[in-house]
């Protein structure tokens, strides 16, 4: 087994978007390199309702997937193929955007007005670009759980881990999706596919991952699995951890535990041509994209 590297870590900076929702955003519109097969991750957290309620009214999508996490209170959507639906706490929604969709997200706080929850961005292949739309809504009750003997907790958001299965399927980014729970002062490692890009945002509590190389920043040292390996200390407020390959990754909780998303997919490695909410392969689909805005033709009719 090899531990993966930290190669960066980096706090999520401020940002609005939509009619004027102040969100974090932990990366997107960089290098969508840098984590391929995934684009950009928002975090919308606030417990203030006039810096969200005017939501993310109609706009368009093209050649991507969006993954919605919401912790708590609600969204609610609709799409101009005529779905609607309302995520509540502990709800997901996989939408593939394909060929085109417009749609709205209108996020409500809860009962005292607070609102969190996470939007990732994954990317779709060119032979996928044009696909037919499709949503996949998924009740938080329907996410497994693991806990195990030291208390550690894991929701099976997407893909396999420890004999589990997450509920959304066909992804064309095949990621592992994973909700974290580390009880306060456990050490404890993940299993991570070594072909694929991997993070971790710490949203809550705060701890330490171990690192097999020596990057800036090192706080202190320990012995895990019996070699001299680096431990960074992380504070969880919306601290993104970008690794490097190997196929685990290794954490020690502080006194208040420790909840993180780790995130992984397999890369695409292709071109990358990206304006606002449309991303496709080169500038030239790029320019007619939005050529079809303008003339009323993006909509794909249904097959």
């Amino acid at each position: 087994m090899s531990l993966r590297p930290t190669l960066e870590t980096r706090l999520a900076q401020p940002a609005i978007e939509g009619a004027g929702v102040h969100l974090h955003r932990a990366f997107g519109f960089q290098d969508p390199s840098e984590l391929d097969p995934f684009l950009l991750f928002d975090d919308f957290r606030n417990d203030r309702p006039e810096d969200f309620k005017q939501g993310f009214p109609w706009h368009p999508h093209r050649g991507i997937e969006t993954i919605t996490y919401v912790l708590e209170g609600s969204v609610e959507h609709s799409d101009s193929l005529g779905n609607t639906g309302n995520l509540q706490s502990g709800d997901i929604q996989w939408m593939t955007a394909g060929s085109g969709i417009l749609h709205q997200e209108m996020p409500q706080g809860n009962t005292n007005g607070q609102m969190h929850g996470f939007q990732l961005w994954a990317n779709l292949p060119s032979s996928l670009k044009m696909t037919e739309p499709r949503y996949q809504d998924v009740k938080g009750a329907d996410i497994p759980e693991i806990i195990d003997d030291d208390g550690t907790r894991v929701k099976v958001i997407i893909g396999n881990f420890w004999g589990k299965s997450g509920p959304v399927d066909g992804i064309a980014a095949d990621p592992q999706y994973l909700d974290i729970y580390v009880p306060p002062g456990v050490k404890k490692t993940f299993p991570v596919d070594t072909y694929r890009r991997a993070f971790a945002y710490v949203f809550d509590g705060a701890g330490a991952f171990a690192d097999a190389s020596a990057p800036t920043g090192i706080l202190l040292e320990k012995e895990v699995a019996g070699q001299e390996v680096n431990i960074r200390d992380l504070s969880g407020n919306r601290t993104l951890i970008r690794f490097g390959t190997g196929d685990e990754v290794t954490v020690q909780a502080g006194p208040e535990g420790l909840r993180f998303l780790l995130v992984s997919g397999a890369p695409i490695q292709e071109p990358v041509a990206w304006h606002g909410p449309i991303v496709m392969n080169t500038q030239e689909e790029l320019r007619k994209a939005f050529a079809e805005l303008r003339n009323g033709t993006f909509i794909q009719p249904a097959h």
